[in-house]
């Protein structure tokens, strides 16, 4: 017996309540917007500058051990994981310790790095040595906030271009709008919960835009097949029937990737944990946005379905698909 998240045919109305959904989205951004404004993120070492300090151990890696040495020196931000290496020997045990930049200053005083290598040494092993110490600055932490800022308009430009291009331009700009706002609302959740900022978090902003976009993708590619082969149905009605088709698709994706997160954010451990839960929201949002955001907007927008006659008013509309027959 297969297993089913939903029937195999539904019939949802979706749209029933499109100016209520579209206008909680929209309130959902202008709300992340203004926390984020408000309240500012929790960067992490990448973007405030900061130390990591590389430590050499025979002794096993217990990171709770390495937080209990450093926690009375109260040094804020730490970063502890340990270092996996195929070419370490078998009592080779090796860990990367983060710690932000202390009062303003560029970056961890010589003084304080000593304080933490004499409570390792203390604590976890007399014979730990520490073959580097390396520090990054301000300027180097701007430079990266300028790239990640880049990385993620470039991603979202990319995708307007391509949907552009396979689909038509109603559907990039719902796809986009969607895009924008699963990452202010990402942001918006990381401001009010002050979780860490970071480079790992870039990443995850990247893997939603990912994953919300291919979701998007799939119900556009049935919608256009619809709007060939349902060319006198009402907009909606073709957009509601490709959305009810799909369904199942996109619960039984969004679903098994969750369970697979879900058991991260409880067994993985802090390190991962700000990034598991980043991708796990938006993997929620990117669902909810798929169709409630960007099929609202192409609903609103309208496509042409008949090019034989000039452009009338949008939401009836209709795509160029209208010149094939059925």
């Amino acid at each position: 017996m297969r297993l089913r998240l939903v029937p195999q045919e539904t019939n949802f109305d979706f749209f029933k309540y499109a100016k209520v959904t579209f206008g909680a989205s929209v309130v959902a951004v202008i709300a992340s917007l203004a926390i984020w404004l408000m309240v500012g993120l929790n960067f992490g070492i990448d973007f405030l500058g900061g130390t990591t300090i590389r430590t050499d151990s025979t002794v096993a890696v217990d990171v709770a051990d390495y937080r209990a040495a450093l926690e009375p020196l109260d040094l804020g931000d730490v970063v502890i994981s340990e270092v996996f290496d195929p070419n370490f020997d078998e009592d080779q045990h090796v860990v990367t310790v983060r710690i932000q930049a202390q009062d303003g200053a560029e970056a961890v005083t010589p003084e304080t790095i000593q304080a933490i290598e004499d409570a390792l040494l203390a604590s976890v092993d007399p014979e730990m040595t520490f073959p580097s110490v390396e520090s990054v600055g301000p300027k180097v932490s701007g430079e990266l906030i300028q790239t990640a800022i880049i990385a993620v308009v470039a991603s979202l430009g990319a995708i307007l271009v391509y949907i552009w291009l396979r689909f038509e331009w109603q559907f990039s700009v719902g796809a986009v709008a969607a895009l924008i706002h699963d990452v202010i609302l990402t942001i918006g959740v990381f401001s009010l919960l002050q979780i860490r900022f970071d480079l790992a978090t870039i990443a995850a902003l990247l893997t939603i835009v990912g994953y919300s976009i291919n979701d998007t993708v799939v119900i556009f590619d049935r919608l256009r097949e619809n709007l060939i082969k349902y060319k006198q149905r009402d907009l909606r009605e073709v957009m509601n029937l490709s959305a009810n088709e799909t369904l199942s698709r996109t619960l039984m994706t969004s679903g098994t990737t969750l369970l697979a997160l879900i058991a991260l954010i409880v067994l993985g451990g802090d390190v991962i944990r700000g990034f598991v839960f980043a991708i796990a929201w938006g993997v929620i949002v990117g669902t909810y946005s798929s169709i409630y955001v960007a099929k609202n907007v192409v609903l609103m927008i309208g496509v042409k379905r008949d090019w034989s006659k000039p452009t009338g008013g949008g939401g009836g509309g209709g795509t160029q698909f209208a010149d094939i027959d059925a």
